[in-house]
């Protein structure tokens, strides 16, 4: 019931602030903004366009661990270049999918060849709670009597 719903309708909820970094950033840049702004990935943009995503896990994995240095390091060394995306209509559910299949944790919502917002794993969850609560809460007054049939 509630995985059948389109993005837009989460999208809607969220705040329109979207918040990016150029390949050329360094991994540094990257991750001072993603903590002042308390994310978790950011879209990397080169002219407008998409390019990449960069993530917590690709500090972890492909800085850190590596020895290199994030003042050093620029973004676009760094970042998964086959990127998953989805539309607005596509759905809860069908994300939840390509989440699981592809083993990411943000998809990015494009228009075409725009950005138009991210999407989280916390994002679904948050959403499908909130459906499901709303959803028993109506049941619960239908049975209570307070809901016409």
């Amino acid at each position: 019931m509630t995985r059948t719903f389109p993005i837009s309708s989460l999208l809607h909820l969220k705040s329109s602030a979207l918040w990016s970094v150029v390949p050329e950033a360094t991994v540094f840049e990257a991750i001072r903004l993603m903590a002042e702004k308390n994310i978790g990935a950011l879209p990397v943009l080169a002219g407008g366009r998409l390019v990449g995503i960069f993530t917590e896990r690709d500090y972890t994995r492909k800085v850190a661990l590596m020895g290199k240095t994030s003042k050093e390091t620029r973004v676009r060394e760094v970042i998964a270049r086959e990127l998953v995306t989805i539309t607005s209509e596509d759905t809860v559910e069908g994300c939840m999918r390509l989440m699981t299949e592809h083993r990411v944790r943000h998809l990015p919502v494009v228009a075409g060849e725009k950005l138009v917002g991210i999407v989280s794993i916390g994002d679904l969850v948050n959403w499908i709670i909130s459906t499901q609560n709303a959803a028993i809460e109506q049941m619960e007054q239908y049975i209570a009597g307070g809901i016409p049939g």
